[in-house]
């Protein structure tokens, strides 16, 4: 088994007054030439966006866009007719394809946003354009894995073009977890959201991150407290 260890310090990290992000990937004006990707994981982002403001309409193409609120509510709008708000336990997905505009702002006007936007490369360029978000109850993660983002829509996840995975466990307190791999060539890219969590003998807190590759099957988690872990399966190359 491989390891890259991501402390969350090490973070590209950026303040704009209205927005201040950490990225785990180079982006933007951050550039780490030993981050530029974890296999078919492009970009992670960890945006805190002000009250009203956010971005406006803008490009992209031939990339699998995800977007976790972990708390407040996103407006979103595109060129296909979605005006949507994304609240605190639903997930979205925009396979950009050919091209997409859209625009993403903080749906309150007075609490802040806070969420994850994942990028994952396409499986192959030139896929017509699609939108959709779902709601993820809260208990069917608790204490287990709950499937979020796959390829083929299994288990009433959303689905993307890649053979990529994307899950969520909350733990109720100290204890342990398995992680069972969807593709046993796939890599996995662990991101600590709160709590304290040991991986493969490194211990990770708030905002740490882990990546493996070359695994078994099975990856052994424990819980040190109660915690938040979202794991985000790629194909490694």
């Amino acid at each position: 088994m491989e390891t890259i260890f991501y402390s969350s310090a090490s973070r590209g990290s950026a303040s704009h007054g209205w927005l201040k992000t950490k990225h785990s990937f180079s982006f933007a004006n951050y550039y780490d030439e030993s981050r530029i990707s974890f296999g078919k994981l492009r970009v992670l982002n960890d945006d805190i966006i002000a009250p009203a403001m956010g971005f406006d309409l803008h490009p992209h193409q031939d990339m699998e866009i995800i977007t976790i609120p972990l708390s407040g509510s996103l407006k979103h709008g595109d060129n296909m007719g979605n005006e949507e708000i994304i609240s605190t336990g639903e997930v979205q997905v925009m396979s950009a394809g050919t091209g997409i505009w859209h625009s993403e702002f903080n749906a309150s006007e007075t609490e802040e946003l806070s969420l994850f936007q994942i990028w994952i490369f396409t499986d192959k360029k030139g896929h017509k354009p699609r939108y959709e978000q779902k709601l993820f109850l809260q208990e069917n993660c608790l204490d287990n894995w709950q499937l979020l983002v796959s390829p083929d829509g299994r288990n009433h996840s959303l689905w993307i073009h890649q053979n990529a995975f994307i899950s969520m466990i909350e733990s109720s307190g100290v204890g342990s977890s398995e992680y069972l791999l969807n593709d046993p060539g796939n890599s996995v890219f662990f991101m600590v959201v709160e709590g304290e969590i040991i991986i493969a003998s490194n211990k990770l807190l708030g905002r740490d991150a882990i990546g493996l590759s070359n695994l078994e099957e099975k990856i052994g988690i424990w819980f040190s407290s109660e915690s938040k872990l979202l794991a985000i399966e790629v194909p490694g190359k």
